[in-house]
């Protein structure tokens, strides 16, 4: 039996912490040194990069930047959406409406989508290749306020690129996003519920043209195309009395001699349009619903009239250059015979000074 040795316990706990240790530290050694060893692989970053600074990181989803305006109200909506129709519409014709009732705008509407769907047949079967109008043709009722914003925003905001982009580039440059700053304010925002649109058109109120007609119940007919076959038919219909254009019969559109039509019809009265950015009144917009041949016939007006103009300018040119001609011509002919006179008094007095005596 091998003899026990007796260890005391204070060197015994001594051994025994040095044995742990002794493990940890190791792994640690070899931990700092791979950690070293993939920091001394890693390049460090360039000079140019140390000196630009990065773009930042946006504080916003790009298909919800922030609004001055809720976006989520329908007072918002509704704004976006006059915007986009004013925008996508050429020819708008305002109305102004009295107490029409359900029934009654139902009837109108029908026999509106009935005249205009007969524009498109006649208009195909005389072999124009256009595309039909009538289903993109429509007459809503507006809310005046919100609808007068956007005709302000529309036709009054207009920003300059140049300093967007300088504003832009200056915005992608800063590293540093200042948080006591309200991301609302940012210029670059211009879409038409931001900040900036609000304050650029705020003090443009009561300026536009229709302000003065956004009073009251308003109806918007909306064409999505200048065409003034489709301006007679729909004037034909809901204004025929106001712009002389000829009633529907009843043959072809018995619809249109419907009591609930005729009611609804005298409590509309038009108002003006809007042409290409440019508000018409009631004899200007008969006569852009008067054109013959539509577009294509004022096209054909406009060469006849330039043509006349050439032509009397050059029968003018032609009738300057002509009179000079014979002006020179005539000065030409007496020249001629005053030289042709002096060389006959030449030879009549030259025998009586061969015989003049010596």
């Amino acid at each position: 039996m091998p003899p026990r040795l007796r260890i005391p316990s204070s060197q015994l706990s001594r051994t025994l912490r040095r044995q742990r240790v002794g493990g940890p530290q190791y792994e640690i050694s070899i931990r700092c040194a791979s950690t070293a060893a993939a920091a001394a692989a890693t390049p460090g970053p360039s000079m140019d990069q140390m000196n630009t600074s990065t773009a930042p990181a946006s504080q916003f989803h790009p298909t919800q930047p922030p609004s001055h305006r809720r976006p989520e109200e329908r007072r918002s909506q509704l704004l976006r959406q006059y915007t986009s129709l004013i925008r996508t519409s050429p020819l708008m014709v305002l109305f102004q409406h009295n107490n029409l009732q359900s029934i009654e705008w139902v009837a109108i509407r029908r026999e509106l989508s009935l005249a205009l769907q007969k524009v498109d047949e006649q208009l195909a079967s005389e072999g124009r290749r256009l595309p039909p109008l009538a289903p993109h043709i429509k007459l809503q009722i507006i809310q005046t306020r919100i609808f007068e914003v956007a005709l302000r925003i529309v036709e009054y905001f207009r920003p300059d690129k140049e300093e967007l982009e300088a504003k832009r580039r200056t915005a992608e440059q800063t590293s540093e996003i200042p948080s006591r700053f309200d991301p609302r304010d940012d210029p670059t925002l211009t879409h038409d519920l931001s900040r900036a649109v609000h304050d650029a058109v705020m003090y443009k109120k009561g300026k536009h043209e229709l302000s003065t007609l956004l009073v009251g119940p308003i109806a918007v007919l909306s064409f999505p195309n200048v065409s003034p076959e489709h301006l007679k038919a729909a004037l034909s219909v809901l204004a025929p009395k106001a712009t002389g254009f000829p009633v529907p019969s009843r043959k072809t559109n018995p619809g249109w001699h419907e009591q609930t039509v005729q009611d609804g019809l005298q409590k509309l009265m038009l108002l003006a349009a809007r042409v290409d950015g440019k508000v018409f009144d009631l004899d200007e917009t008969k006569w852009v619903g008067s054109i013959e041949g539509g577009i294509d016939g004022l096209r054909a007006q406009l060469v006849a009239a330039l043509q006349s103009i050439s032509a009397s300018v050059t029968s003018t040119l032609e009738g300057a250059s002509k009179s000079l001609y014979l002006t020179l011509e005539s000065r030409r002919s007496v020249l001629e015979e005053e030289q042709k006179g002096g060389k006959e008094e030449d030879s009549v007095c030259s025998p009586s000074q061969n015989f003049a005596p010596s």
